[in-house]
């Protein structure tokens, strides 16, 4: 079954709407580009000068209504037009190129709607920052504190934060009547996640998981903020009109909610005001952020900070709770992925060694719960839309031969290039964790497995590529391995026949409806 088919899908009344997590908007008139600078970019297009991307297809409703992406590459192939001077492309080989490290191929100010308005000054952020240059010059001083060896340091934070997540599931909706066990673990991934970003970023969870329910009101800004962005990602001048108008802000909530949060958490580790709960002998990113405009005061001021901390807010919390409960959902509706996903965890024993929760060097090395993590990546990334950029001035040539000239804009979804069945094979729509290991009892070589594993690595845009990467990434999968392994260790989980799974169209894809029911095992139990 194509696993479209297993999922609902909830298109927002107002919004664009799009088919399994791929949204687009093809408005009538290229208000796409109103007010960016074309001559600056090498734009090709203009009244004197041939549309280069006119020739692609796209039917004839394709400038003036909201298609869907994934229709229009089945129909018409790796190349597709979706507004008047945009294709959308379907081709891995050239993902390198694209997404590169050289940084020349610039982002479009489609990402400009996830920027904030401090004092009536715009402060663009590591995501929206569209310039190359001074996204490495704004990257570099904190990097390191994105690491592999640096997320290790913040494993305290992390088990702290899971210790409660365990606790209060288990005094909510374990250790009670039958009649009541019945919960939506999604939502309660969201609360944990969320509590992690607090903790990790400024030493406190926000206490979604002690209060057991939105109480402030930022989950749902932030949801809000999400679709918000979806609207003036197509159509940037909105944006300035809308939440970033210096003389009266109309709305809808924009990243507002996230960017006051930081602005009170800096000034309260400013001022000592959260001395209660921040220790300095276990740094958290404010502490390191701080640090890093004490070390070059000329380069890093108080709205850089404030923007290194609107990461963390917007992408550090949403985007994990997406991969942890596809992972869950997905190993859950298939009983031979389930059954081998927990029988390579408790295989290891955490429980019974008292490591609970297990440490994430353990995890990580085990095979199958890799192949879990990367599959639900695959499936339904965190970011499905498509991600912009603009051809180098020079141009480019296709794989086919079509030459793109400088400024013509390219976009590429991780939606549609994880599933190119001729990387993925042709069950590309299929949840199947066993296409991230070799398969021996097929005959397969360990040379032709690297082969295939380099090709689907290569392919992979789920945490987007080249230097503009997600910064992140190595934290949100420390989570999404340390959550399973967790779970799995001390629970019996099954999937409540009244789970009605759904997933909700933005920026970032929301799911709905993970609804299961828990046992705590045994110590001795196998």
């Amino acid at each position: 079954m194509d696993l479209c088919q297993k999922m609902r899908v909830v298109e927002k009344s107002g919004m664009p709407s799009f088919r399994c997590a791929v949204l687009v908007d093809i408005p009538l008139i290229d208000v796409h580009h109103v007010g960016r600078d074309r001559k600056s970019q090498g734009r090709a297009a203009s009244p004197h000068v041939p549309n280069p991307v006119v020739k692609y297809p796209g039917p004839f409703l394709a400038r003036n209504s909201q298609l869907q992406l994934e229709r229009l590459h089945k129909k018409h192939g790796p190349i597709v037009r979706i507004t008047p001077y945009i294709i959308d492309v379907d081709i891995p080989e050239i993902i390198q190129t694209v997404f590169s490290t050289k940084g020349n191929w610039h982002k479009t100010p489609w990402y400009h709607g996830s920027s904030a308005l401090v004092n009536n000054q715009i402060v663009l952020n590591l995501f929206s920052q569209t310039d190359s240059k001074q996204h490495a010059k704004e990257r570099k001083p904190i990097a390191k504190f994105y690491s592999p060896a640096a997320t290790a340091a913040l494993e305290p934070h992390i088990d702290s934060v899971m210790k409660k997540f365990c606790q209060d599931l288990e005094r909510r909706f374990i250790n009670v009547p039958d009649d009541k066990r019945e919960f939506d673990l999604g939502q309660w991934i969201l609360f944990y996640t969320w509590d992690v970003t607090g903790a990790v970023t400024f030493s406190k969870p926000f206490g979604y998981l002690d209060k057991g329910f939105d109480f402030d009101g930022v989950l749902h800004a932030a949801d809000k903020a999400q679709d918000y962005f979806v609207v003036v990602g197509a159509m940037p001048f909105l944006d300035r009109i809308f939440d970033k108008n210096p003389v009266y802000r109309v709305g809808p909530p924009g990243f507002n909610t996230s960017t006051g949060i930081s602005i009170q958490r800096l000034q309260d580790r400013y001022t000592g005001a959260d001395k209660e709960y921040h220790n300095p002998d276990i740094p958290d990113f404010l502490d390191h952020f701080i640090a890093a405009k004490n070390d070059d005061p000329e380069n890093v001021s108080d709205p850089q900070i404030i923007s290194w901390l609107m990461v963390n807010m917007i992408a550090g919390s949403d985007t994990t709770a997406i991969t942890i409960r596809s992972a869950l959902y997905f190993s859950l509706s298939d009983t031979k992925v389930w059954s081998r996903l927990n029988g390579e965890i408790r295989a290891k024993r955490f429980q019974e060694r008292g490591m609970v929760p297990p440490a994430y060097k353990e995890v990580r090395a085990i095979p199958y719960v890799d192949a879990v993590v990367r599959e639900a990546l695959r499936i339904l990334p965190g970011v499905s839309m498509s991600m912009e950029r603009y051809v180098p001035a020079g141009g480019f040539t296709l794989p086919n031969g079509d030459y793109l000239p400088g400024g013509t804009i390219i976009g590429m979804s991780p939606y549609i290039t994880n599933r190119n069945q001729s990387v993925f094979g042709a069950n590309a729509d299929a949840f199947r964790p066993e296409r991230w290991l070799r398969d021996e009892a097929g005959g397969e070589t360990e040379e032709s497995f690297q082969l295939r594993l380099t090709l689907m690595h290569k392919a992979d845009l789920s945490f987007g590529g080249g230097s503009r990467s997600c910064i992140g990434k190595n934290l949100g999968l420390f989570q999404s391995y340390k959550v399973l392994a967790t779970l799995i260790t001390l629970y019996d989980i099954e999937l409540s026949e009244k789970a009605d799974w759904k997933v909700i169209c933005s920026w970032f894809p929301r799911q709905e409806g993970l609804r299961v029911r828990m046992r705590r095992r045994p110590l001795s139990a196998s």
